[in-house]
């Protein structure tokens, strides 16, 4: 953590409580400290020790502040003998990640719950788990991949395009994405995100600023990808307001990459010291949002989020000038995030970890597999749900189990089935890991209404 010689009992000295706060202390100070002269330290360590209310808001002593002030000992909680309310929808959802969602029902935060019909196992809160708390968030319930989303833009060409020019579209894909940890566009664009005030008021945003506007309008490796495809209209809204017929379409999911990963590791490892739950609940630590640690995430969180949209916006920029057309119609949501909402009227902090929102009216996109098609649905707002939809097929096979299950020449058969052709891509991701998206409508009938489809013809990802 740096050069700084700073102990415990160094902090003690300085007349500090013999509880928490003098790891707190030690871990700020080490982390935004770490090249400064001891003495320097011991004295602004000092000056909160003496007056803790005059740094209660401050971002980067406010931690400190707050420990002096409460002075509470860190106290495991434990968890409620029964579960809050919850509905699971759809069928064919592993009894691993019921378990799942049955001890997150548990904790003494939880007010609802519900599962996707695209459930499959995950750390903490499952894949496809939706879960409404009371003032508190948790890190590992919104996933490490904070701001997930999908994103589709409809353009105005013609679909015929894109089997007489596909080997345009093959180009664009090859030449203007980049994927997984090492690839990066080698021009950047200037995004307003950048000169947030943000960036430079949480210490660990400060640091991940350089590798986010080096990671822009790149997509992560794992089941993220770009497409081109055949969008079909099947029912006119008017917030899509296009009349019933076939578009060309480009469709990406991704999140916000290092910024957010590196995010969900510091703030989950800080929940975990924060909050100690029975052991098989470790990964549901909370941070409360009347807390600094806690606002800090919620701030660094959103940040993450935006910089996930502003990513796909990057992403589409480029292939439409690629391949031209205008773009007629954007439907996009997060599936990966934590949001404030009104729940059987009070405010609660609902967590969707691979679930997509679905409130009355609201629009999103649920992709199949590389050659099943995806949905765009509208919300029903059903309250079972906590206004919640599927984020996609879900997993029917682990990621192992693909490598030792499929091979290359398996997907090959599959794709040319389909008519679809593959840019990258592995075993883990085979269509046949995923479970029947029809199915997976079918168990969500009452959560949302599709308005139309999206037929991967060329899919690009990680190699």
């Amino acid at each position: 953590m740096g050069n700084l010689k700073l102990k415990g009992k160094d902090i003690l000295k300085l007349g500090y409580p013999n509880n928490q706060s003098i790891n707190i202390a030690l871990e700020v100070m080490k982390r935004n400290f770490a090249t400064k002269n001891i003495h320097y330290v011991k004295s602004l360590l000092k000056e909160i020790q003496q007056n803790p209310e005059n740094f209660e808001k401050d971002l980067t002593f406010g931690q400190i502040a707050e420990a002096l002030l409460s002075s509470k000992k860190t106290e495991k909680r434990m968890l409620n003998t029964n579960r809050a309310s919850f509905q699971i929808f759809g069928n064919n959802i592993s009894d691993e990640a019921k378990n799942q969602l049955y001890t997150a029902l548990k904790l003494p935060i939880a007010t609802q719950g519900a599962l996707m019909p695209d459930a499959h196992s995950g750390y903490g809160l499952p894949i496809g788990g939706v879960l409404a708390v009371e003032n508190a968030v948790i890190p590992y319930g919104v996933g490490m991949d904070i701001g997930c989303r999908m994103s589709l833009s409809i353009l105005d060409t013609p679909i015929s395009y894109l089997d007489g020019a596909r080997n345009k579209y093959e180009k664009a894909l090859a030449e203007h994405t980049k994927f997984g940890m090492y690839e990066t566009h080698k021009s950047h664009v200037d995004h307003e995100i950048f000169d947030r005030d943000t960036f430079g008021l949480i210490p660990i945003l400060r640091r991940l600023k350089g590798k986010a506007i080096k990671q822009m309008g790149s997509s992560g490796g794992g089941n993220h990808f770009v497409e081109f495809g055949e969008v079909e209209i099947t029912e006119e809204d008017k917030q899509i307001n296009l009349p019933k017929g076939k578009y060309l379409g480009i469709l990406s999911h991704s999140g916000s990459r290092g910024l957010g990963a590196e995010i969900a590791q510091y703030y989950s490892r800080v929940a975990t010291e924060q909050c100690p739950l029975p052991k098989e609940a470790q990964n549901f630590a909370w941070l409360d949002l009347n807390t600094h640690l806690g606002l800090e995430y919620w701030t660094a969180m959103n940040l993450a989020g935006d910089y996930a949209s502003a990513c796909h916006d990057d992403i589409h920029r480029r292939l439409v000038k690629a391949v031209g057309g205008r773009v007629k119609a954007r439907i996009e949501n997060h599936h990966n995030f934590a949001w404030k909402e009104i729940h059987n009227g009070k405010e609660v902090i609902v967590h969707r970890k691979g679930a997509t929102p679905a409130n009355e009216n609201e629009l999103g996109m649920i992709p199949g597999s590389m050659t099943a098609k995806g949905f765009i649905v509208r919300g029903k707002g059903n309250p079972d749900s906590l206004n919640s939809a599927s984020h996609g097929a879900g997993r029917a096979f682990s990621r192992g189990e693909c490598r030792n299950r499929f091979t290359q020449n398996d997907i090959k058969k599959e794709l040319k089935l389909k008519n679809v052709t593959l840019m990258g891509g592995n075993a883990e991701e085979a269509p046949m890991a995923y479970k029947d998206i029809n199915e997976v409508m079918n168990g969500q009938s009452e959560l949302v209404d599709i308005l139309g489809t999206f037929q991967p013809r060329i899919v690009k990802m990680d190699k």
